[in-house]
C-alpha cells in the first residue's frame, strides 16, 4: 500500500489530483490511500480521508511500502524513522499552497542526501513513481550535539 499525506494545515489538491490522474491511467497499481485535509477535490480512484489521528496516521506509514506526500518534515521525519522510501512534491507559493518556497529547499536538500526522492512539477510524477519502486532511502543520523553547537555559536555572535 502507498500511503499519500498531504498534511492538514493547507490546501493542496495539485498533488491529490496528480496521483489520482496516475492512478487512473495505471502508472501506480498498487492500492494507494490518503491522508488529504479538508480540501475541494475528492480523488477518484483510491481511499481518503480528511484526517486521522495521531496513532491511525502512524499505523498507515508502518504498514506502506512507500509514501508519496508534500515535503513537510513531519512528513518527511516520519518516513525515515520508519524507513520507507518516500517521493515528495514540495508545496509552492506560486500557487498559493504555501506562504513561501520553504519545502522547495528542504525537498532539495533531503533528496541530495539521498533521503527522499523528489518531483518538482506534477508532470515529473510519473516517472518519480516509477524511481520509488526500487528507491532505498540513505539512513539519517540525527546529530544533536553539532545542532545545539551551531545554535550556541549563532546566539553567542548576537552579543558581540
Amino acid at each position: 500500500m502507498i500511503f499519500l499525506t498531504v498534511g492538514t494545515q493547507f490546501p493542496f489538491d495539485r498533488l491529490i489530483r496528480a496521483v489520482d490522474r496516475i492512478v487512473e491511467e495505471g502508472v501506480i497499481s498498487e492500492t494507494v490511500f490518503a491522508q488529504i485535509g479538508e480540501r475541494s477535490y475528492r480523488p477518484c480512484n483510491f481511499e481518503s480521508v480528511a484526517c486521522l489521528e495521531k496513532g491511525a496516521f502512524d499505523d498507515y506509514v508502518r504498514r506502506a511500502s512507500k509514501m508519496i506526500g508534500h515535503a513537510g518534515m513531519g512528513t518527511i521525519t516520519g518516513a525515515l524513522r520508519d524507513r520507507k522510501p518516500l517521493l515528495v512534491m514540495p508545496r509552492l507559493k506560486r500557487y498559493h499552497e504555501v506562504v513561501n518556497d520553504h519545502q522547495l529547499v528542504i525537498a532539495k536538500k533531503y533528496s541530495e542526501l539521498g533521503h527522499i526522492l523528489a518531483a518538482y512539477d506534477t508532470g515529473d510524477l510519473p516517472e518519480a513513481v516509477l524511481r520509488l519502486e526500487d528507491f532505498v532511502p540513505k539512513e539519517r543520523i540525527a546529530t544533536p550535539n553539532t545542532v545545539s553547537h551551531r545554535i550556541r555559536r549563532f546566539l553567542d555572535g548576537m552579543q558581540d
